[in-house]
């Protein structure tokens, strides 16, 4: 499980300049440290702090490795401790400390500079996406009320974005493309709420923990417009008590997306991970806002 999990740690990290047997790296700041990895085999360094992200190499046990600073990631049991803490190496890539033998007083790692977002051209694109749009286009116009769903309701624009991209699969399923529903947002009692028009009923797929999946039909909230449906989505995860344990993690949105999932959000036993894995190939912590 993540623990205060920072954005910056998202943003790519691997700065390597290789031959078949050198690396040129920068040399070491004051504060780096050398250690050593303690962990049967081999020890695996990766572009971010956390194991789903891509491994750079593999470091074996008793080997040295020169550490420059610290950041928060995911929570790991290792053979010297527990610990959320990871540490970026000289060359930049990450290791958990969780498996470094001793304890050097590293400081924490500075954020890198932000990307630059091109905002595309008002005009390019409608009001929110529709179920007629490339990918590209469907993430420039998700952009503005994702957004906007966090200056409302704190939701992460992240979080906003990856779950419409899966719900709808980018705007394409009948669900999103003939009702504005992108995020499979269910009617109770054939009450579509606030920011919906009515209801339909869809079928769609409902599994269990352990991943058996059955197909099913449920009523599912229809909307005007797409806007509707962002806004809707996020009054949804502010409003109902069941969500607010994710509201302690508003600038953590790995970890905002678990407490969503494990409160019931989604049955699928994936939907944590088929998230972040959105967020971290497309990059889309960069849309969050500073709220």
């Amino acid at each position: 499980m993540l623990r205060s999990f920072k954005k910056y740690v998202f943003a790519p990290v691997l700065a390597l300049a290789a031959t078949a047997t050198t690396l040129v790296v920068a040399a070491a700041p004051a504060d780096a440290a050398v250690v050593s990895v303690r962990v049967k085999g081999s020890l695996a360094a990766r572009t971010g702090a956390a194991n789903w992200f891509g491994k750079t190499r593999t470091i074996k046990n008793k080997q040295k490795v020169t550490v420059t600073c610290r950041v928060s990631g995911q929570y790991l049991r290792g053979n010297v401790r527990r610990t959320a803490q990871w540490d970026r190496t000289l060359v930049g890539d990450y290791i958990s400390h969780a498996y470094v033998s001793g304890n050097p007083k590293l400081p924490v790692c500075a954020p890198p500079a932000p990307a630059p977002v091109v905002a595309a051209p008002v005009a390019a694109v409608p009001m929110g996406p529709t179920g007629t749009m490339t990918n590209e286009q469907f993430l420039a116009a998700a952009i503005a009320p994702a957004q906007q769903s966090q200056r409302d309701t704190k939701v992460p624009a992240s979080v906003t974005l990856a779950q419409a991209i899966l719900e709808s699969g980018w705007g394409r399923s009948s669900l999103s493309a003939n009702d504005n529903n992108f995020f499979g947002m269910k009617c109770f009692n054939n009450a579509p709420g606030s920011y919906a028009a009515g209801c339909k009923s869809y079928s769609t797929q409902e599994c269990t923990a352990q991943g058996a999946c059955t197909t099913t039909v449920a009523t599912f909230r229809t909307y005007r417009g797409s806007v509707d449906s962002f806004r809707d989505h996020g009054a949804n995860l502010k409003s109902l008590s069941r969500y607010a344990a994710a509201f302690n993690y508003t600038n953590n949105p790995n970890q905002f997306i678990a407490e969503v999932h494990k409160a019931g959000y989604a049955t699928d036993p994936q939907y944590t991970t088929k998230v972040v894995n959105l967020m971290a190939k497309y990059n889309l912590y960069q849309y969050d806002l500073n709220v």
